[in-house]
């Protein structure tokens, strides 16, 4: 019998990665997650977390902001930012809407 095999990451937590990042990482909404796990479970660096509905963050020491999670998620709960400050300058990010990922 196969099932989803879940790896904790091995150099990585030994070396915090996310300098790495892409030019995004993501933002977990906290409004519609049912907690399916999928982000957890697609992760290549496991640094999601959570347990129950919107209850899930990603460590950023790690992340490398492949857009995965926000990707598999069944309820479009999480959506990749931009690092960095928005236009109005209130140190939010800034939602990405372009891209094949994000249709």
């Amino acid at each position: 019998m196969f099932g989803p095999l879940v790896c904790k990451p091995g150099a990585s937590r030994n070396n915090k990665t996310g300098s790495w990042r892409m030019e995004s990482r993501p933002k977990f909404l906290k409004k519609d997650c049912i907690a399916c796990n999928m982000c957890l479970l697609i992760c290549p660096e496991a640094c999601i977390s959570g347990q129950g509905k919107n209850n899930y963050d990603a460590d950023f020491d790690y992340c490398k902001g492949c857009g995965n999670c926000a990707w598999i998620c069944p309820k479009k709960d999480i959506e990749m930012v931009k690092e960095g400050h928005s236009p109005a300058g209130a140190g939010l990010p800034v939602p990405i809407k372009e891209g094949p990922r994000f249709k």
